[in-house]
């Protein structure tokens, strides 16, 4: 028989983790937990997460009643209950607003592969969903044609859900994620972004199945894909807006059209544009030299 206080108390723990992380402000972000076939502990609508006491949880069924609590359930709770229909496997649910994710939700700039070791084990391709408003079913059913091949989404122009075995994991991939995001910003600042490749990335990919970790690039659905090119998803880029803007994809597979740089490289993969300016500015320089 499960413990519904101890559950209670680890989901307001998480609440505080997301909360000091500054992965949600004031009233943002919400958690689930299942705890029956029909039944699935929610946070509060309208409450603070890092300030949750158990007392706050409310109980709803599987079509988003309420069923007990004495404060209302969150109003995104129909998210978490689209997840739990799609995953048997899935017994919570995170979703929050972490800023550096949350950026690239903003950008719809597909998250790169084949860069952090950590991140191909633990993530793999992330998607980004198409807008909708939040709260109702149409928000919640954003996440269906990508849940069953990952962990942890973008929901575009508003934030990222995950979802595990325990409320922890389920926290543990919004983590990782906004964690990678962040470095990849501080990367680009610096001025270049390196890929592990093909090879090295597959060697990754191996440890993950060893390890129980099921990633859609090694099934032989993906075979024939880039494992460093974001294919799981590419094929939702256009309805959800996704373009490659900041991050150009690995230098060895851009595609015509993959990227703003790509389209204006010659067929050398050199930036003409870049060239030719390069060019005259050092001869105007001789000329006034």
């Amino acid at each position: 028989m499960q413990n519904l206080h101890k559950i209670k108390q680890d989901m307001c723990d998480i609440g505080r983790r997301i909360y000091n992380r500054q992965f949600a402000a004031a009233n943002d972000g919400n958690i689930t937990v299942r705890v029956s076939e029909n039944e699935v502990l929610c946070t509060p609508t309208l409450h603070c997460k890092g300030f949750l006491k158990p007392d706050d949880i409310s109980l709803v069924d599987m079509t988003g009643k309420q069923l007990a609590g004495r404060k209302k359930r969150s109003s995104e709770a129909l998210l978490h209950l689209e997840i739990y229909r799609q995953r048997e496997d899935v017994k919570s649910v995170v979703h929050c607003h972490p800023p550096h994710a949350t950026a690239f939700a903003i950008a719809r700039e597909p998250i790169p592969q084949c860069v952090l070791p950590e991140v191909e084990v633990f993530l793999g391709d992330v998607p980004i969903t198409k807008y909708e408003t939040p709260g109702g079913q149409a928000f919640a059913d954003t996440i269906i044609p990508f849940v069953d091949r990952t962990n942890v989404m973008i929901l575009a122009n508003h934030g990222t859900v995950s979802y595990g075995e325990s409320v922890e994991q389920a926290f543990w991939w919004t983590e990782i994620l906004d964690s990678y995001c962040r470095m990849l910003m501080l990367a680009k600042q610096l001025g270049n972004v390196s890929f592990l490749g093909g090879q090295k990335s597959q060697e990754l990919l191996d440890l993950k199945d060893q390890w129980g970790y099921k990633d859609p690039r090694n099934t032989a659905a993906y075979e024939d894909c880039d494992i460093c090119a974001n294919d799981i998803f590419r094929d939702s880029w256009a309805e959800s807006g996704v373009e490659r803007r900041a991050f150009a994809a690995p230098p060895s597979l851009k595609t015509p059209g993959d990227d703003a740089a790509a389209a204006k490289a010659g067929p050398g993969g050199v930036d003409e544009e870049a060239l030719v300016k390069l060019i005259t500015d050092e001869v105007v320089r001789q000329l006034q030299a």
